[in-house]
């Protein structure tokens, strides 16, 4: 691979980590089982889901003007920094929460979360600056590939100190260790891209950038029918990685709610992380062969089974074929995780112009972000009105179904207009 694009790929290396830890894992646990302690399960789950729905919807309405602004020269890279310093010293103080806090602790959490989304939004818009079209999709799953095998290792490293503990008050003084090994990580993997990746496509300075951000944001929503094809994608993808994003974001909260172990979640969540490396790669592979499109749609198939043998699993009464599902569930979710989030960010970057992709990408993750607000929003309301965190599950379904059908729309837009379904928008 190129220098510029390996470089690229290593802050999925870097970011990876702060979802699998902070999103997905120690952070949940640490939460609920410690920053949350007094409150009931459902009522520290329901919380849990407020906090990743309001970070969502802070980043959605500030990601369109700051993709647009971010399309000038050289504006890509000196807005990615701020909110990556800002992310790093927002994990760091989560090493500073005590007991009880469960405020404080969210309130640290939400900025983080933000900040790490907020680079998402320059680092996905750099994708068309290091791969031309015929290469997104392998540079774009490789990114994911090695995100979730790399994260492993700090991960690896945090869970080793924890089971290592003596007594429940030292594993969590090594959840706070593992913030900062996280922020560590974070930092370190990020520097190759800092340095080497450079922004190729862009806008030409203007006098009021800012003024002129404003103007192209409005115009392109006024210009949806010439944008038809992205529009109708950016809608499917609103609601299918609705599901995806959420059941990351919720798996460890329902899955101890559903009387699964901890150490249980953290063994299925590392054959996750381990297996998702080649079934990315797998995924990039096989779009050559039956088009990114079809690959999308595999995805969500398997993700609505998942979430139908979800609304099953606490009602399963023999703890050993509790767990066999647990692993099942985690077995697919491993095959189509990084394969659908993948293919999803090169098949927008085929069809965006490529010196509006901070732009485009800006709307791609206000789509996103807006979506895993909906997700955790539905899931909480629906444990609060029942008392059950199981009843929250099956809102997912809907979810799918609809980003189907769009997506569908999408490819016949395409098709119609007499141009493959991922080609870049001809004339434009």
């Amino acid at each position: 691979m190129k220098k510029n694009e390996f470089s690229w790929i290593l802050y999925d290396v870097a970011n990876s980590a702060f979802v699998l830890i902070i999103v997905t894992m120690l952070m949940p646990v640490f939460f609920k089982e410690y920053a949350a302690a007094g409150l009931t399960g459902p009522e520290s789950t329901a919380l849990w889901g407020y906090a990743n729905s309001a970070a969502a919807l802070i980043i959605a309405l500030v990601s369109p003007i700051m993709g647009t602004f971010a399309d000038y020269e050289g504006n890509k890279m000196r807005m990615f920094l701020p909110f990556f310093i800002t992310g790093i010293v927002s994990t760091l103080l989560l090493a500073t929460v005590a007991h009880g806090e469960w405020m404080s602790c969210l309130i640290i959490f939400i900025t983080a979360k933000i900040a790490w989304s907020g680079t998402l939004v320059f680092y996905d818009a750099f994708l068309v600056d290091v791969a031309d079209e015929e290469r997104m999709d392998k540079v774009s799953s490789r990114g994911y590939a090695w995100g979730y095998i790399g994260s492993v290792i700090p991960f690896g490293i945090i869970i080793f100190m924890i089971l290592s503990a003596k007594d429940v008050q030292d594993q969590y003084g090594y959840y706070k260790i593992g913030f900062v090994i996280t922020a560590l990580w974070w930092l370190l993997f990020s520097i190759p891209m800092i340095k080497n990746v450079k922004q190729i496509f862009f806008i030409p300075a203007v006098i009021s950038p800012v003024r002129e951000s404003f103007k192209r944001m409005i115009s392109g929503l006024k210009d949806i029918g010439k944008f038809r094809q992205i529009y109708l994608f950016l809608l499917a993808y609103f609601f299918y990685i609705d599901g995806v994003d959420t059941i990351i974001s919720m798996a460890v909260a329902y899955g101890i709610d559903s009387g699964l172990s901890t150490a249980l979640m953290i063994g299925a969540i590392l054959m996750i992380q381990i297996l998702a490396f080649p079934f990315s790669l797998i995924y990039g592979k096989l779009s050559e062969i039956f088009s990114a499109g079809k690959m999308i749609q595999t995805g969500i198939l398997i993700y609505v089974l998942i979430t139908v043998i979800s609304f099953f699993l606490p009602a399963i009464e023999s703890d050993n074929w509790k767990k066999i599902v647990f692993y099942l569930l985690s077995f697919m979710v491993a095959t189509s995780m990084g394969g659908i989030q993948a293919i999803s960010r090169s098949y927008f970057g085929k069809i965006i112009p490529p010196e509006r992709s901070a732009e485009f990408f800006g709307l791609y993750n206000i789509f996103g972000k807006f979506a895993t607000i909906m997700g955790p929003l539905m899931m909480g309301i629906a444990i609060s009105i029942s008392g059950s965190s199981r009843y929250g599950i099956l809102c997912i379904i809907l979810l799918f179904a609809t980003g189907w059908i769009l997506l569908i729309k999408a490819e016949n837009s395409a098709l119609d207009a007499g141009k493959k379904p991922e080609t870049y928008p001809s004339g434009l």
